[in-house]
């Protein structure tokens, strides 16, 4: 069970308090009950609600203000308190945080409980009177991320609040903090692919249309895509065949139906609309059909005032020059970059999602450090 943390706590405190409410995707209850709890305190109104249904809801979110002079900038943080599933396998139960020695423990300490904590500690000392600051934060990212972020920004934008800049705490760093923040992420769509056949018995082809055949080719088809060679900021988008499916249990029957999924990751060359008409008129062509899932389109936060302000406080802190990287998967960046221009930047990313989730206790202060150098320059811009 969690416990409110005095708002004098340190970074790790509030980490810890945050990492001690289990939740597994979708997150509700408790673990928005001690954001609030670690905000109010610092003067944010914080708005909750519950919004979408069965299957992929519903979801609860959190939006938290506190609004600068009239006319002042408004920097955003925005992340998930959501986690995926524990697993098996622990040293220790993943939600009663433990310190060992430099690190953290816990599930979600860097996914992104961690970087959450960062982020309040890095706002308490910063005066109202400096400009507004917002928290936008979802309890289903690492699900089906359906009304999670789209919901909060829909309350945003009812409310007229828009950020000026929008940071997201992912974990973004690799070997050592600061070393990688993204500027971009590629899109992503999924397509399902189905073919129609007449079942029939193996010895009499003729009197049967096998879909296997048809789908297979068709596959191949689309497996010799080339989409594109890349661009000065994106890797070449890549389309891969995630599932084939036919089910039949007899050896000497012609199936019906052939089904398979492909996936394919791209860059700002391309939308998922696109996309999906390019793969639907190669499975037309083999007698198919096609139906497109796209989860979000590219985007790109060109280098320029954010991501120097950025970099200036990550190297003033750590020493290091951060790449600037449009690598990996999908994030919630995806929604937000629709407000205003997003750049996400956070803890290292080795142990996320894995058994022992960790932190360097260092590097969670340091994050803070980051953090609140950077919304200071943010809300001093112009």
């Amino acid at each position: 069970m969690s416990q409110t943390v005095p708002s004098t706590s340190s970074v790790t405190d509030l980490a810890e308090a945050l990492i001690a409410c289990p939740s597994v995707t979708p997150a509700t209850g408790m673990v928005f009950d001690c954001l609030e709890q670690q905000l109010a305190p610092f003067g944010f109104e914080v708005v909750r609600f519950v919004a979408g249904e069965a299957p992929d809801g519903p979801v609860e979110n959190l939006f938290a203000i506190r609004r600068g002079p009239e006319g002042s900038r408004h920097f955003a943080f925005a992340g998930h308190l959501d986690v995926v599933p524990p697993g098996e396998g622990w040293t220790t139960a993943p939600f009663l945080p433990e310190r060992r020695g430099e690190l953290l423990y816990g599930r979600g300490a860097v996914d992104m409980k961690g970087s959450i904590a960062a982020m309040v500690a890095a706002v308490r000392d910063i005066p109202a009177e400096a400009g507004t600051l917002s928290f936008i934060i979802t309890g289903d990212e690492e699900g089906p991320a359906v009304y999670g972020t789209r919901a909060l920004i829909d309350l945003m934008r009812e409310r007229g609040e828009i950020p000026d800049l929008c940071l997201v705490g992912e974990p973004t760093s690799v070997n050592r903090l600061g070393d990688m923040m993204k500027i971009g992420r590629r899109g992503s769509v999924n397509i399902f692919l189905d073919v129609e056949g007449v079942q029939g018995h193996v010895a009499y082809p003729h009197l049967a249309d096998n879909p296997i055949t048809r789908l297979v080719a068709m596959l191949a088809e689309l497996d010799a895509l080339v989409l594109d060679e890349g661009t000065d900021w994106f890797q070449p988008s890549n389309l891969e065949i995630t599932d084939l499916t036919v089910g039949n249990p007899a050896h000497n029957v012609i199936p019906a139906r052939a089904s398979a999924r492909i996936s394919i990751r791209f860059n700002d060359l391309h939308t998922g609309t696109e996309l999906g008409a390019r793969v639907t008129e190669i499975a037309e062509k083999h007698g198919g059909t096609a139906r497109s899932v796209i989860s979000g389109e590219s985007f790109l936060t060109a280098p320029g005032m954010f991501s120097t302000l950025l970099a200036e406080a990550i190297r003033t802190e750590t020493g290091v020059e951060p790449e600037l990287s449009t690598s990996g998967g999908t994030s919630d960046a995806r929604f937000l970059k629709d407000l205003c221009p997003v750049i996400e930047f956070g803890l290292c990313n080795a142990t996320m999602h894995k058994r022992d989730e960790a932190v360097a206790m260092d590097d969670l202060a340091a994050l803070s450090r980051i953090y609140r150098r950077i919304t200071e320059a943010a809300l001093s811009v112009f």
